[in-house]
């Protein structure tokens, strides 16, 4: 089979596509046949940044068929039509999955539906969640036009948000988000990102962390979930009894999983719906790892970009 690896940091140019063996589920493990890959951010910055013994394979969210089993796995079976999330080797033609990253593909749903929604749509939920949202609330998403991003702005519409505001990155994308049910568009580099919000979903971080916090009434709670890091003023908080809050998609499925499992079944029923739809930015051959990857770094994308091993 086919995997993704790089033995150094750098960008898009480090990856390699290299043959290997098709590797065996252990416990607790399946193997998935991928059909449909899909990138973060995160993982991007990953392969720029380091901090991983090398060589290794980029990982990511994947759907497709289970093709075995490994030991002690109950509740899926081979065949099934799966979607999960796998930490190394996750563009390659399988991908060893473990079965609590992993959750069933419902009729009606394909691959690249269930690649862009279910993990980027577990962490725009639970960034939601995180803020404690109250009913007519405003809310400013940045990063609105990425793979969270756009399901954040779909869904603070579907839970019941007064205003929906979608940061940018450029004009262009202004017609994107819109589309997606927001009510306002900004752009970062705008003197002002309009009437003050209540709730402010960050996947930027960096020097976006200040405007962000700018933007927030007084009362108001920004939640960071972007691996950009950057920092807060403490007196930035003060001055408006406003409040940082921290999430991590890891921390839950470690210590909350039945709360994933609830944010999953909600996020199927949206879709079931027609309340919230992912959106795939493009489409691309497994061969094209380092456009998609050019492509994530360079914020182009309007929604989920995606591999397709087959």
């Amino acid at each position: 089979m086919r995997r993704v690896r790089y033995t150094e940091t750098g960008g898009p140019e480090v990856l390699r596509i290299e043959e290997t063996a098709v590797p065996v589920p252990g416990p607790g493990e399946v193997l998935v046949r991928t059909e449909a890959i899909g990138l973060t951010l995160p993982v991007v910055r990953k392969v720029r940044e380091g901090g991983l013994p090398l060589p290794t394979g980029p990982g990511g969210e994947v759907a497709g068929k289970i093709a075995a089993v490994g030991a002690g796995v109950t509740g899926f079976a081979v065949g099934d039509r799966v979607t999960g999330l796998c930490f190394t080797d996750a563009f390659a033609d399988f991908a060893l999955v473990h079965t609590a990253m992993l959750s069933p593909v419902p009729e009606g749903a394909s691959a690249a539906d269930a690649v862009a929604l279910v993990r980027c749509g577990l962490v725009a939920l639970g960034a939601y969640e995180a803020a404690r949202p109250a009913a007519g609330e405003s809310v400013l998403v940045t990063a609105a036009a990425g793979g969270s991003g756009h399901l954040a702005v779909q869904l603070a519409k579907a839970r019941g948000a007064g205003r929906v505001v979608a940061a940018v990155s450029s004009a262009d994308k202004a017609e994107f988000v819109r589309s997606l049910g927001a009510d306002e568009v900004v752009t970062y580099g705008d003197e002002s990102w309009g009437a003050p919000v209540d709730i402010v979903l960050d996947a930027v971080g960096g020097e976006l962390l200040s405007p962000a916090i700018a933007a927030l009434a007084p009362g108001g709670r920004i939640v960071a979930y972007s691996s950009g890091g950057g920092t807060i003023e403490a007196y930035d908080l003060l001055v408006g009894a406003k409040s940082a809050i921290g999430f991590q998609m890891a921390l839950i499925a470690r210590e909350r999983p039945e709360l994933m499992e609830r944010w999953r079944r909600e996020l199927w029923e949206l879709f079931a719906a027609g309340r919230i739809r992912p959106r795939v930015d493009c489409e691309l051959p497994l061969e094209d790892v380092a456009k998609a990857f050019g492509i994530i770094e360079s914020r182009a994308n309007r929604g989920k970009v995606i591999l397709r091993p087959v």
